[in-house]
């Protein structure tokens, strides 16, 4: 006989039972408090909270309801809600809400929560929720509401007219006389067969888990909304902070970690082509649900920004779930296909700054529209170029749009302010896809529902992946410059501290020897002080310098000198406590470097000038900083400038890593065109350095003159106009040259940022050195790449003083 067909007094939870109330059931041998009777409606009558824990026999924990009564017991707006066995003053009740009826002696199973894969399937649940119940003690409640209970005592739960029946286990607070045994992940709380004795250590025992789903139920009914009112014609559902009730749709995703839940579609689509069909169901623990599987979800939908930036699109969303399982193995909508001639050639619309979420869904008008429309729902794209990298987190970005704004390696450029190539979309791929780097290709159908990502934009969550062919892509290797030039670098080597594996010196140091030919002074930029990101005073950087040149040598390179000026603590932004800096590497068998200025002065604030010496310029301090202490460079690298000396004459370096562009708006965001705040500290950096040229070329008009680094800007940026030209406008006469310009369109890029080739790093020259002949080359070593030595590639220029 089932171990669950007696019951429990649907209205009567007592703490404690006096001796003097018992009675004997002697058919039974089971001791009841007097005039206890079998229940005829609703009870509890199975708890198990074990579900895919190690060693668990069912994958995910689950309750059940028996119907004791001869009547159809309907249950809609009821609930099953758990409390954590201390039911400290924190403890919520957890809650499940239920719908339809449980028929005369029929059961009426409900799936929770699983912590992993271990154990077998649940038999198909009537409702499924994300309730986590312990494995080994706490309190689950019935109650005719599904408002959260209040209680926290036996007491007062016992007062609460809505708590139709309670199981408190293990050693759980609340509970009904004593609480019934501690559980296991192998032993379920199982309602022993006799009459209810308001006891739940007599009334359940531990044993193996036995889940009985309806065999007479019918199912619910679909509520009056679809997925296409709940996405609406906006960015915004106009259902947000509204309860639903019995969505229809047919799971066609799962997501098992991070923010945990599942994708429904509907299979029937309205005509509008502004609402989406697809909407993600939020349990923040891994679902119950499987693909194929059509369900009635049942929650409250809401709106939600993913990250900390205030500034990306929302992610419509039903959280709180509770789901009902019709049908699984149901075939799944067809994915939408996407062509090259799909998505608009527009990435954003131009809305004066504004709030697009405050516009309408108009596919055709932009990117973001486009995917917005079909948020939730599957798509396919077929043979797509890899067009970013693959990271650790399995993300990678291809184009839909082969031919839009291609490089000459296969990547999509960034040609102008807010021109990102619209057919960039960004893939997250299943456990296990191999690496790809640009230039590589998914072969074949790549299909999955539209997300959204606060690193990425509009992201296709892949459940099926087309074929990885590889492209070959080989790095770049520098052409050497004639023995009478002089070779100049630059290279951002991406937090660099001696605590990063010797891999990493050592690939950058054969990037160096093998890639850019040895030049004769590298510009190195984030050199991390001796302890690296711990923030503990220190700002020497000699241990992280000597690594690195050791692996120069080691890769049979030469053995580089340097010069640098160690920041104030905590005072130059990056990482904190990293303490990064601009450093000098040179050569010097090739190159000479001119010390100048009193040893004992503080250069990391004081700064160096430019005066007239024997009829030339020279430096007051060199190593030296330019205008140390001017507000531009708060929280911000200070360039660093050098004087060196080659074949006789003299060769002024300024290195560079301007302001990064941490708090603009999100270019894949709400605001169109974006905001970008940032932009006024590097053009006022960038004012500070084109003065500090100009002094040197006002002193002498044919001094060599070669700024370098990572400046964090575009080519076409007002930053870049005012280092140039002196005004943001770039009307005035350049006195430097921007030498990324003057080559091929399609060779224009430095770096790759989420799918999006574009240039952060620069070389430019000023006076003689730019009159003179030079061979400019960009490196591609590390930017294309999954496997990666820095995220930027150097670059180096010969010039002929």
């Amino acid at each position: 006989m089932p171990r669950r067909v007696a019951a429990l007094h649907a209205t009567a939870l007592l703490s404690a039972v006096s001796a003097a109330a018992l009675v004997t059931a002697v058919a039974t041998g089971v001791t009841s408090p007097a005039g206890a009777t079998p229940s005829a409606g609703a009870v509890l009558s199975e708890v198990y909270g074990g579900g895919g824990n190690s060693g668990a026999t069912y994958n995910a924990d689950f309750i059940e309801l028996a119907n004791r009564g001869a009547a159809t017991q309907d249950v809609s707006g009821w609930s099953v809600q758990y409390l954590p066995a201390s039911a400290s003053p924190t403890a919520s009740w957890q809650v499940t809400a239920l719908t339809g009826s449980i028929g005369p002696a029929d059961n009426y199973l409900i799936s929770e929560a699983n912590s992993g894969s271990t154990g077998a399937n649940l038999p198909a649940s009537q409702v499924s929720g994300s309730i986590n119940l312990s494995g080994l003690s706490g309190t689950v409640a019935l109650v005719r509401s599904t408002t959260a209970l209040s209680c926290k005592t036996a007491t007062d739960c016992a007062a609460d007219p809505n708590v139709v029946d309670l199981v408190g286990y293990g050693t759980a607070v609340v509970h009904e006389g004593n609480a019934a045994p501690m559980l296991s992940n192998t032993t379920s709380a199982g309602r022993r067969a006799g009459p209810d004795t308001d006891d739940n250590a007599t009334d359940f025992t531990a044993g193996a888990p036995t889940p009985t789903g309806s065999t007479t139920s019918a199912p619910p009914e679909p509520g009056p909304l679809r997925i296409h009112d709940i996405q609406g014609g906006g960015w915004l559902s106009p259902q947000a902070k509204q309860a639903v009730t019995n969505v229809p749709g047919v799971v066609t995703a799962v997501r098992t970690s991070g923010s945990s839940g599942f994708w429904i579609q509907d299979p029937d689509p309205d005509s509008d082509p502004a609402t989406s069909e697809g909407v993600f169901v939020y349990t923040g623990r891994t679902p119950t649900v499987a693909a194929g599987d059509s369900v009635l979800v049942s929650g409250t939908v809401s709106e939600y920004y993913p990250g900390s930036d205030s500034s990306v699109l929302s992610v419509t969303e039903i959280g709180s779930p509770t789901v009902t399982v019709l049908s699984s193995g149901n075939p799944l909508p067809a994915p939408v296909v996407i062509t090259p001639t799909s998505v608009p050639d527009t990435y954003a619309p131009d809305l004066g700054g504004s709030d697009i979420e405050s516009t309408p869904v108009t596919p055709s008008r932009s990117a973001l529209d486009f995917w917005e429309s079909l948020e939730g729902m599957r798509v396919q794209v077929d043979d797509v170029p890899v067009v970013g990298p693959s990271n650790s987190f399995g993300e990678q970005y291809v184009t839909t749009k082969p031919d839009q704004a291609r490089t000459y390696r296969g990547g999509a450029e960034l040609l102008a302010e807010n021109a990102t190539p619209s057919g960039r979309l960004e893939i997250i791929t299943p456990d296990g896809t191999p690496a790809v780097d640009v230039g590589d290709s998914y072969q074949g159908a790549t299909v999955g529902p539209i997300d959204y990502s606060a690193f990425g934009g509009y992201t296709l969550v892949a459940s099926t992946m087309g074929t990885v062919h590889k492209g070959g892509l080989v790095p770049v290797v520098a052409t050497p410059g004639a023995a009478k030039q002089l070779s100049i670098a630059t290279y951002n080597v991406e937090n660099l501290a001696p605590s990063d594996p010797d891999s990493k010196f050592a690939r950058l140091a054969d990037g160096v020897v093998t890639n850019l030919a040895t030049p004769d002074i590298i510009a190195v930029e984030e050199v991390q002080d001796n302890t690296g990101a711990t923030d503990d005073g220190a700002v020497d950087a000699s241990t992280t310098l000597q690594k690195l040149t050791d692996a120069v040598v080691a890769a049979h390179g030469p053995r580089y000198a340097w010069r640098e000026v160690d920041p104030v603590n905590d005072q130059d932004g990056g990482q904190p406590g990293g303490n990064i800096r601009v450093v000098f590497l040179y050569n010097p068998d090739r190159v000479s470097f001119v010390d100048a200025g009193d040893a004992s002065v503080d250069r990391s604030t004081t700064a160096t000038e430019v005066v007239k010496s024997r009829g030339r310029p020279a430096l007051t301090l060199s190593p030296g900083r330019i205008d140390a202490t001017n507000p531009v460079w708060t929280d911000s690298r200070k360039p660093l400038v050098g004087q060196f000396r080659f074949g006789g004459k003299d060769v002024f370096v300024i290195a560079n890593h301007f302001d990064s562009k941490g708090g603009d708006q999100d270019a894949d965001g709400r605001y169109q065109y974006p905001q970008r705040s940032s932009e006024t500290q590097r053009a006022g950096q960038a004012a500070a350095v084109h003065d500090f040229v100009r002094s040197i070329l006002s002193i002498d008009r044919n001094a060599d003159v070669v700024v370098v680094g990572d400046l964090n800007d575009y080519q076409f940026s007002p930053a870049l106009r005012v280092l140039t030209t002196g005004s943001a406008s770039g009307t005035a006469a350049p006195i430097l040259t921007d030498l990324i310009t003057t080559l091929p369109v399609d060779q224009r890029y430095t770096y790759v940022y989420n799918g999006v080739s574009q240039v952060l790093d620069h070389i430019l020259l000023g006076g003689s050195a730019d009159a003179r002949p030079w061979h400019y080359q960009v490196v591609h070593v590390n930017a294309e790449y999954s496997d990666q030595a820095s995220d930027h590639d150097p670059q180096v220029v010969d010039v002929t003083p």
